[in-house]
């Protein structure tokens, strides 16, 4: 016998004697029941410890030709024995360790799953691809793979069992790698933003994606698809695009031809546009299928259309337009020029390129000017400015320039680009304005002063007659009969009227002639103190509905452009309850004023003639068709306009704006 044969033997007899023992001590602490399982316990031990002698030899060789983990156990799950292959999986050794049992070897969480397949095993006879999560000896975790059996004595009862432990944790996790990979797989296709559809050789659909379905109007998920026949999709589906019989000649060209084709354009009937890939695929040379991939392109093909059109048509408009285009380095060297910066220098684009523009170009005083303005582009600011330049003909001229950094595509600042406007003659007329706006300024004082002069001596002989008319009623006391008396009085009423005239074309004329004063003009009060000024009739209200702001203005202009409009409301309000309301908003830019009447409207024809100067809409003597002309010349000339709304009969709307300073 064998040294080995005799340690197995050994190890039987001493388990043999360890469970007699322990039948022992459990029959005088027990139960007849335990004692009972006890001495079954006994013979199958004895019976083991018979196979072991008689098998011994068997097992000998069943392990050297063994080359995965084989594993012999008793029913109670305590190692019998174990190959080197099983040694070196576990990390135990029946030579080195005792009592190696099951329960050692099992991961907690898996105890109940070995249970049952014990159980199994036992009724069975045979339990075959059993995954099961172990622990080795160090503690690491493996999953293996079991075909185990029972061993059956002479008597065919079970005494042991045998089984093939096999490790496959790496070949899970490589298992579970793929299948993760899998799902990525088809995860980035099923989103794809391309249609994908790929064929087998035979024209069986392998794989779709739901964009290939969005494209082409199919109602059906893509696993819907796998399998489908292609052969005839080429025919069915051709209605689709705007040529048919060159979609299906294609199809079948690509097909006998079997070469890559990448970005081929198809229009759509509806006017979608498509790119297609079409890509056999072969594996060692022999043809497995092909791939289609469809894009919509369609506002891409449009944007660049739209693009080129667009820098077509700016080409055209820098070669064109009346404004000189220069490109430079951060060396002030020339790079470009366009056709007006050609004629506005009187050089050829090949006389400039390269050469420093401020050298060629400028006189010896603008080119400090130059030279701030592109040490403030190379920072990355635009800026302004105004050079007296040289042309080729020596003649000077003045330009406007406005300059912006150039940057690349790493927004590193390479140069600039000056836009360039000859204003020489706009700066000649400037002079000119100067010239006139001091003669006019003259010409208005003397106006001015000519008005007062003609208003004094108009309004002298327009007294004394009045004086004359006064007397003569006076000497003719009772005299005069009833239509000489009404006469006079007519008289009397015209020279009124054309005293007031006067006096208003003054004030027209006067308006804005001096130096304005302006101040804080807290409008509220201002139309406080019209109120009081003016007589208002108990039968009408003046109310303002939200309270005036408080404004930068002349004080004496404010207060006659609402006195105007305000006495007007009440003048030609004609009704038994007259209201005259006063609002305004508050708006980013401006003030807007709203004085609205009840009274008596004004027809639609006269909205635009009321301001204009001597035009009333009734003959009282009080009117004299100048207060408007007045108002709108005061809302002017604070940067404002003036308009209404009407209706005849039932009321008027006056709007005008100021600005804000």
């Amino acid at each position: 016998m064998s040294k080995e044969q005799e340690l197995i033997l050994k190890r039987a007899l001493e388990r043999e004697r360890a469970a007699r023992k322990l039948a022992e001590k459990i029959l005088e602490d027990k139960s007849a029941e335990l004692f009972s399982l006890t001495r079954q316990l006994k013979v199958s031990n004895k019976k083991l410890e018979r196979l072991v002698q008689e098998k011994t030899s068997e097992l000998k060789g069943v392990f050297e030709n063994i080359v995965d983990a084989y594993v012999v156990i008793d029913l109670l799950g305590n190692v019998l024995k174990m190959n080197v292959a099983a040694e070196n999986l576990l990390g135990y050794s029946l030579d080195n360790d005792i009592d190696i049992n099951l329960s050692k070897l099992v991961h907690k969480e898996e105890v109940e799953n070995v249970s049952e397949a014990f159980k199994i095993l036992y009724d069975n006879g045979a339990i075959t691809d059993f995954n099961v999560r172990i622990l080795t000896k160090t503690g690491k975790q493996k999953l293996v793979h079991i075909n185990a059996s029972i061993i059956y004595d002479a008597e065919n009862n079970p005494i042991a069992a045998q089984g093939i432990v096999r490790d496959i944790t790496k070949e899970k996790e490589a298992q579970e790698q793929l299948i993760e990979s899998e799902n990525r797989l088809a995860t980035l296709v099923s989103n794809l933003d391309s249609g994908l559809l790929l064929e087998s050789e035979d024209r069986k659909i392998a794989l779709t994606n739901k964009k290939f379905c969005d494209l082409f109007g199919i109602p059906v998920p893509p696993e819907a698809l796998i399998g489908q026949d292609c052969s005839n999709a080429a025919e069915e589906t051709k209605s689709l695009f705007k040529d048919p019989e060159n979609f299906v000649l294609g199809i079948e060209e690509l097909l006998e031809n079997r070469v890559i084709i990448l970005g081929d354009e198809l229009i759509m009937a509806s006017g979608k546009i498509l790119e297609r890939d079409y890509i056999p695929i072969f594996v060692d040379k022999e043809y497995k299928g092909h791939l289609w991939a469809y894009r919509d392109v369609t506002l891409t093909k449009r944007y660049r259309k739209s693009l080129e059109a667009q820098r077509e048509k700016y080409s055209n408009i820098i070669a064109n337009m009346n404004l000189g285009l220069l490109e430079v380095n951060n060396d002030d060297e020339i790079l470009m020029v366009n056709q007006r910066f050609e004629q506005m220098s009187g050089y050829l684009e090949h006389e400039l390129l390269g050469k420093k523009g401020a050298e060629i170009l400028l006189k010896k005083s603008a080119q400090q000017i130059l030279l701030e303005a592109n040490n403030e582009r190379i920072k990355g600011k635009s800026n302004s400015y105004e050079v007296t330049a040289i042309t080729k003909s020596g003649e000077e001229r003045t330009w406007l320039i406005s300059g912006a950094p150039n940057f690349n595509i790493n927004g590193e600042v390479i140069g600039s680009i000056g836009v360039h406007l000859d204003i020489t003659e706009m700066k000649n007329l400037e002079k000119q304005k100067e010239v006139l706006l001091r003669q006019l300024e003259k010409s208005n004082d003397e106006l001015q002063e000519y008005a007062h002069v003609v208003s004094h001596d108009l309004k002298s002989p327009l007294r004394s007659i009045y004086a004359l008319v006064d007397w003569i009623k006076e000497d003719n006391l009772g005299k005069f009969n009833e239509e000489t008396q009404h006469n006079l009085t007519l008289i009397e009423n015209t020279l009124e009227k054309m005293e007031k005239l006067i006096s208003d074309v003054l004030s027209y004329s006067s308006i804005f002639s001096a130096e304005e004063i302006e101040d804080k003009v807290n409008l509220n009060t201002v139309v406080k103190d019209i109120c009081d000024i003016l007589f208002i009739p108990k039968h009408i209200e003046i109310k303002i509905k939200t309270k005036l702001p408080t404004i930068k203005a002349n004080g004496i202009r404010m207060q006659q452009l609402f006195q105007n409009l305000i006495s007007n409301a009440v003048r030609y309000n004609n009704k038994e309850k007259g209201l005259i309301e006063i609002d305004f908003e508050n708006k980013e830019k401006e003030y807007l004023f709203r004085i609205t009447d009840n009274g008596m409207g004004i027809k639609k024809e006269y909205h635009d003639k009321i301001f204009q100067m001597f035009q009333s809409l009734t003959d009282e003597k009080d009117s004299s068709g100048i207060g408007l002309s007045i108002v709108k010349k005061i809302v002017t000339a604070n940067g404002g306009s003036i308009w209404l709304e009407s209706k005849e009969g039932e009321g008027t709307t006056f709007y005008f704006t100021l600005k804000k300073q």
